[in-house]
């Protein structure tokens, strides 16, 4: 069940902001989990992982361990997050050449690979990397949404015109196919359950019907209580 917004749709309400939507997804980061992050929204999720949860992070250029931000004044030029950023290393961290590090990715041995999107279907696609007239990015996400078992999206609801980023089919050009497991947004939560999407939790102070106005893809609810 949907509405069929158009261009001209106003823009949502805000739910949460960016760093609420990464701080939301570290919520269901589970303890010993080895994660990806993409660029974006994901590259903030480590600020809110808990104390108390061990995760491994991994960037595809080539680290296993990353930390946070070393601090103003203590940033190596040669180590960096996907996003080319500072960041430091966990005790134990691992630093290996590019083809070790996809042999990571393409081996299974991702729990979790976290990423932004332009759009995702109503069957879980995933289209992150083109937009026609504009220059690809494609980076390494093929390979991590085809080797993880976990693909969870955190994106922002519609784009800056007020456009679905949750569609019925992708128009833009695939990074995979139902490949993605779930969707976090500023407005809700989504489960990719038996290749369709399932309504699971709105945002504080954001409503089931919002959500339904602002989603061209079908989905079903589950929403708690």
């Amino acid at each position: 069940m949907s509405s069929t917004p158009t261009e001209t749709t106003p823009a949502p309400p805000r739910g949460l902001d960016r760093d609420q939507v990464a701080a939301r997804v570290a919520r269901d980061l589970l303890d010993g989990y080895t994660v990806n992050l993409g660029v974006g929204i994901p590259l903030a999720v480590p600020r809110f992982i808990p104390e108390d949860v061990e995760v491994v992070l991994h960037a595809e250029n080539g680290v296993l361990g990353l930390g946070p931000h070393p601090g103003e004044g203590h940033e190596d030029p040669d180590l960096t997050d996907a996003g080319k950023k500072p960041v430091s290393l966990r005790p134990g961290a691992a630093i290996v050449d590019s083809a070790m590090s996809f042999a990571v990715i393409r081996g299974g041995h991702l729990d979790v690979t976290i990423l932004g999107a332009l759009q995702v279907s109503a069957a879980g696609d995933l289209a992150n990397w083109y937009v026609p007239g504009r220059n690809p990015a494609v980076g390494g996400a093929m390979d991590l949404v085809a080797g993880t078992p976990q693909v969870w999206i955190c994106m922002e609801h519609v784009d800056r015109k007020g456009v679905p980023k949750l569609v019925r089919e992708c128009t833009f050009p695939l990074t995979g196919a139902r490949v993605v497991t779930r969707v976090y947004t500023d407005l809700a939560v989504f489960h990719v359950e038996d290749g369709g999407l399932v309504l699971v939790e709105c945002a504080p102070g954001v409503s089931p019907e919002t959500v339904r106005r602002h989603t061209e893809a079908e989905y079903t609810e589950r929403l708690a209580g």
